[in-house]
């Protein structure tokens, strides 16, 4: 009895920690999922004016808003892809709203053989959403200028790029001339919601522990006969 005393509670705490991990992994998804539906119904609000210059911030991200006014200045091109289509670019540009406020607006999708295409300012009524992605670090390619081929919304350079507030409000909807380019509306599909992933994992671990726990004892019962 004393020979196997040992392995026994071992076995025991161990398969018991990697439960509760497990537990612990399904409560996070509960949160999670709880915090992707509030997001998502925030999304699909009525959308609503801009806010008020200095009104914006990271509590407004996600927040639905109506915009009318026109582009103005150069596009900004940043590398991307869409399925069923295949490479292209994220067109952000500066818009001058009728109020003579001047943001960004992600306009949405180009596929690559319209890059180079000359694109006259248009007038647009836009429907989308306030988004600060978090996209640039410090392994993001610096821009590259030359090519106009940018490698993550960088609202901050960007928005100083183009002369306009460090507001960007993606396109979900417009009317107006496109101009062949296709709205990509906010998601919460970048979102990662690896939860359950993470809790069948301590799950198998603790399957496994709790196998290799009663091996361990029947050969030392073996050895004991």
């Amino acid at each position: 009895m004393r020979r196997i005393l040992f392995p026994l509670i071992l076995g025991i705490v161990g398969v018991a920690i990697l439960i509760n991990l497990g537990l612990w992994q399904l409560r996070r998804l509960e949160w999670k999922e709880a915090a992707l539906a509030q997001i998502e119904a925030q999304m699909a609000a009525a959308p609503a004016p801009l806010p008020a210059q200095g009104e914006t911030s990271e509590g407004g991200k996600y927040q639905p808003v109506a915009v009318t006014g026109r582009t103005v200045g150069p596009e900004l091109h940043m590398l991307t892809g869409m399925t069923g289509v295949g490479p292209g670019y994220e067109v952000i540009t500066a818009f001058e709203t009728a109020e003579g406020r001047r943001i960004l607006l992600d306009r949405g999708f180009l596929p690559e053989v319209g890059k180079d295409v000359a694109r006259a300012a248009v007038e647009l009524t836009v429907t989308g959403n306030l988004h600060w992605p978090e996209e640039a670090s410090s392994n993001t390619p610096e821009p590259d200028m030359g090519r106009n081929i940018w490698f993550a919304r960088d609202v901050p350079a960007m928005a100083a790029h183009l002369g306009a507030e460090p507001v960007l409000v993606v396109a979900r909807g417009v009317t107006g001339d496109a101009q062949g380019i296709i709205p990509v509306p906010v998601s919460t599909a970048g979102i990662p919601n690896d939860h359950l992933g993470y809790a069948l994992t301590w799950f198998s671990l603790a399957g496994v522990w709790l196998g290799m726990t009663a091996y361990l004892l029947w050969r030392i019962r073996q050895r004991t006969i």
